[in-house]
């Protein structure tokens, strides 16, 4: 009877241990669908696979579990094989070793649980009609394993996580640079949510490796642009999160010195606090009306107990006159800090008045499917604005003006 009912209580164990580890995808998945997760899925070409970087294992560049890290590349070929795309991914991050934890049981924290190919698309595409201008690069996408926007520097003993991001964005560039990158005439680092968030925080890093050899450098931020917002209920979401973010991964130490010099590590993860001091040029684009920033810092669940806002963060349609203020509010914040902070002319960007988040790695880049601002889509703007072709500083009117937007709220 007692060897039944032990192996009735392992059993038990057993499943619950199952059931919580696909709680831990599960809600891994959320976080990167409502923070930067590449919808590549169906995407014309053929799959590229995963390349797991063990060498870089020797440097600790980890990802949270211990395991090393990955990319996906697809070679260049004809005029653009001496030219290359990064593009960073995103997913969101960890706020506290018991999250992170949490995280390490993903994709998010193990190239182990990563998918072993992926179909790449939008500015990773490499089909001429949907990606006109870098269809021929070498593009590649650096998988997210990190938790802090490739940042942190830390180890924690009692969990056994690893917070490596900035090893591993080094140890994988140096890579890339001994692969052929390092004698490029062009690169662009893109990235989308928190990997837009890590260009704004790399791009001059990004700039050092080609100084002096005559590359043109640029970076591109898609959705990267989290506001130091009021929430609904009158304090910072955002603020105290990344506050956890910085603390825990150790990240004040990999922060731009131009604002660290004069700001606390915690606003220093804002991009509206760096991209002034950020001297490589740099394209903001995004969504003026952010649904991840509205859903997770605007109106959390945690500002909005009652529910009030449950019905208006899924639909617009469903959002009130007082909602709607605020949300216009929120609009005209965006707009105004964008222009405050990226006054060199050599930036450009792209502010859409569009519910959505992350536009660059979807259908929304594409040469027919593209938003469009003066009559020109997102993938001829930033072009146009990489290539020398024309001065790009668009910004969108106040919904409902923009009928070619491709909205997810």
């Amino acid at each position: 009877m007692e060897k039944k009912t032990g192996m009735a209580k392992l059993w038990a164990l057993f499943l619950v241990v199952l059931v919580l580890a696909g709680s831990a995808q599960a809600a891994a998945d959320r976080n990167v669908s409502r923070g930067g997760m590449r919808r590549l899925a169906g995407a014309p070409g053929v799959p590229v696979p995963i390349t797991v970087l063990t060498s870089a294992v020797a440097m600790g560049a980890v990802c949270m579990d211990g395991t090393p890290p990955a990319y996906h590349m697809d070679w260049g070929f004809g005029a653009g094989r001496n030219r290359w795309i990064v593009h960073l991914e995103g997913g969101s991050w960890c706020e506290s070793v018991g999250s992170c934890l949490y995280r390490k049981a993903s994709r998010l924290g193990s190239s182990n649980l990563m998918n072993r190919q992926m179909y790449f698309g939008g500015i990773l595409s490499s089909s001429p009609a949907e990606n006109p201008d870098f269809f021929s690069w070498n593009r590649v996408m650096i998988r997210y394993c990190d938790g802090a926007s490739f940042a942190g520097e830390g180890y924690d003993a009692r969990s056994g996580l690893f917070f490596r991001g900035q090893r591993i964005w080094n140890a994988v560039i140096q890579h890339l640079l001994s692969m052929g990158m390092s004698s490029a005439d062009h690169v662009l680092l893109t990235g989308s949510s928190a990997g837009a968030l890590a260009v704004v925080l790399h791009c001059d890093q990004f700039g050092g490796f080609f100084a002096g050899r005559g590359t043109t450098v640029k970076c591109l931020a898609d959705a990267g642009f989290f506001l130091d917002a009021v929430n609904v209920a009158g304090w910072r979401t955002l603020r105290s999160y990344f506050g956890g973010v910085v603390a825990t991964h150790g990240v004040a130490q990999n922060l731009p010195r131009s604002c660290t010099s004069h700001l606390d590590a915690t606003s220093c993860f804002f991009p509206q606090n760096v991209i002034g001091g950020i001297n490589t040029p740099i394209f903001l684009l995004n969504a003026a009306y952010d649904t991840w920033q509205i859903r997770e810092s605007l109106a959390p669940d945690v500002a909005d107990p009652g529910g009030a806002w449950r019905a208006c963060k899924s639909s617009r349609f469903a959002c009130n006159a007082f909602q709607m203020n605020i949300l216009q509010a929120f609009r005209n914040q965006m707009v105004g800090t964008v222009l405050s902070v990226s006054r060199s002319r050599s930036n450009g960007f792209f502010i859409n008045s569009c519910f959505t988040h992350g536009q660059s790695e979807y259908a929304t880049w594409n040469a027919y499917g593209s938003p469009k601002l003066l009559n020109k889509a997102i993938w001829k703007s930033v072009g146009d604005w990489y290539f020398g072709r024309a001065e790009v500083r668009a910004i969108d009117c106040a919904y409902p003006c923009d009928y070619s937007c491709h909205h997810d709220m």
